[in-house]
C-alpha cells in the first residue's frame, strides 16, 4: 500500500502507532467515611465507602508535573463531599464526585464507582453504583 505524496515542504506525518492521544488518570480503592443512606439505621451514622475514579484527559505530550492532572484532587473532592453532610443515595455521591472531576476543563470523561461494603453484609462483599459523565 502506498501513501499519497506530501506537499513540498510539509513535515512527514507521525506514525499512528505509539502516539498517545488520551491519558487515563485513576484512583482505586479510595476509602471514604460518609454519612450516607436512606434507612433509619443509616441516618446520622458514618459508614465506609470504597471509591474508584477513572478520568480521561487528552494528552499533548505532558512532560512536566504542571502539565498533568493531580490525582490528589480526586481524594480531596471525595473527602469534601463526605464532609459536607448526609447524602441519601450512593448515586448522588457518585454523580457529585464525577461533576467535581469535570470541573477541571482538561477532563473529558469521568467514571466513578462507589461501593458500600456494609450494604448487604454478610451476604455480599459490597453493593453500589457506577456512573459515567462525558463532557
Amino acid at each position: 500500500m502506498t501513501s499519497a505524496p506530501r506537499p513540498e515542504g510539509s513535515p512527514p506525518a507521525a506514525p499512528a502507532e505509539g502516539r498517545v492521544v488520551m491519558t487515563k488518570v485513576f484512583v482505586t480503592g479510595l476509602n471514604v467515611q460518609a454519612e450516607i443512606g436512606v434507612y433509619r439505621h443509616e441516618i446520622g451514622k458514618v459508614q465506609p465507602l470504597v471509591v474508584d475514579v477513572e478520568l480521561d484527559v487528552p494528552t499533548a505530550g505532558a512532560e512536566r508535573l504542571a502539565d498533568t492532572l493531580n490525582y490528589e484532587t480526586i481524594l480531596a473532592a471525595a473527602q469534601a463531599l463526605a464532609a459536607a453532610g448526609h447524602i441519601a443515595l450512593v448515586e448522588t455521591f457518585a454523580e457529585r464526585l464525577a461533576r467535581a472531576c469535570l470541573a477541571d476543563p482538561r477532563v473529558t470523561r469521568a467514571r466513578v464507582r462507589v461501593e458500600k461494603p456494609l450494604a448487604l453484609a454478610p451476604h455480599a462483599v459490597g453493593a453500589g453504583v457506577e456512573i459515567t459523565l462525558v463532557r
